[in-house]
């Protein structure tokens, strides 16, 4: 951290006194014009060497402007004769800013900060509650906290309506397409399996949570919908099949059913987290111009896609089958005939678990 010098600058003040140059019949312009023209001088020709340009200046030599007292000697003509410049005016020295800054209309002085090794969010706001437990501020003064972190609040305030109504569209989407909330919801579970992932793999890369971070997960959502919308597409396509082969349909054969459309599931999924992986891990190793926003961008989209290829596959399927179940409206007797088909079928080392739910007693 280091603080802008602000008043290094070393300036000559000249106040005017402007009844004196009334009485000299001077205005304020033509006393400005000749101290400028004493001390700063004034480019009366160019000489011309070939390419080269030089300005020919013409003022006082430094002997008669170095210091306050031969300054208040200098000459300034009037009508009829010329006059000192110590009658007209008072000359000091004085210290000032050796540039002018400005934000919004008010003089700025900044203090600059290096932020390593932690987020700019949670360094800002510790340093503001230092600020005004610490620091008095005179009236009329003012801080602004500004720079990188200024830049990521005004992110941070549009992803705060983005990634809402990107969330929205993806639902609309998904409800136009299965016609089902039931279903909608269903698929919607990919989000905060692969959230679990995305979030264990930027902590374990020691990322912050910045606005790459962010992109990165509202890319895994659309990739999250998109699973999700297979898995149940599988699942939807062997209940319907045990729906023709099997009536009245059990729950035995129901089981059966999602356990057959979730395996028949495996191997896409797995080609299509092996195909995404195969082109997001080498970025996390990458080096080079903008590789450090991708590495960020990468990162939840791989730890996402693992964890929602291991809990689609192991959740999925025990969800849809509560919600089918539930449409099953079965009769005692044919709870008879499912547990009589379970025995016959070499169910006998089954989990007990499953076989609590096949019984009409529950038992």
């Amino acid at each position: 951290m280091f603080a802008e010098r602000t008043g290094d600058g070393y300036f000559l003040d000249v106040d005017w006194n402007r009844s004196a140059l009334a009485q000299y019949g001077l205005s304020i312009e033509d006393a400005q014009n000749a101290l400028s023209t004493a001390v700063g001088g004034d480019n009366v020709s160019t000489m011309i060497q070939g390419r080269a340009r030089y300005p020919v200046n013409v003022r006082y030599m430094r002997d008669f402007r170095s210091d306050l007292d031969t300054l208040a000697r200098v000459q300034i003509s009037t009508t009829d004769k010329q006059i000192p410049l110590s009658e007209v005016a008072t000359i000091s020295t004085r210290n000032g800013p050796a540039m002018i800054r400005d934000e919004n209309g008010m003089l700025t002085g900044y203090v600059f900060v290096d932020v390593v090794d932690r987020a700019i969010g949670d360094y800002v706001e510790q340093a503001q509650r230092e600020v005004r437990n610490q620091l008095s501020l005179p009236p009329g003064y003012s801080i602004l906290w500004s720079g990188q972190y200024e830049s990521a609040v005004r992110v941070r305030q549009s992803l705060m309506l983005v990634v809402p109504v990107t969330f929205a569209i993806i639902v609309f989407l998904l409800y136009c397409n299965t016609r089902s909330l039931a279903k909608t919801a269903i698929v919607m579970l990919a989000v905060p399996f692969s959230a679990v992932g995305a979030l264990w793999m930027v902590y374990a890369l020691g990322y912050n949570l910045s606005i790459a971070v962010w992109l990165g997960i509202i890319a895994l959502l659309g990739i999250d919908a998109e699973t999700g919308v297979f898995m149940l597409l599988y699942l939807d396509l062997a209940y319907e099949k045990a729906l023709r082969e099997t009536k009245p349909l059990t729950r035995c054969r129901l089981y059966e059913a999602i356990v057959e459309g979730a395996a028949t599931r495996l191997r896409p999924k797995l080609m299509t987290v092996a195909t995404m992986s195969i082109g997001l891990v080498p970025i996390l190793w990458s080096s080079g111009a903008g590789s450090e926003i991708m590495k960020r961008i990468a990162a939840p989209m791989v730890g996402g896609i693992v964890t929602s290829l291991l809990l689609e596959l192991l959740v999925y399927p025990p969800v849809y089958a509560l919600w089918r179940e539930r449409a099953l409206q079965q009769s005692p007797a044919q709870l008879e005939e499912e547990v009589i088909a379970v025995e016959g079928r070499g169910f006998g080392d089954a989990e007990p678990s499953v076989l609590r739910g096949l019984t009409p007693q529950g038992s």
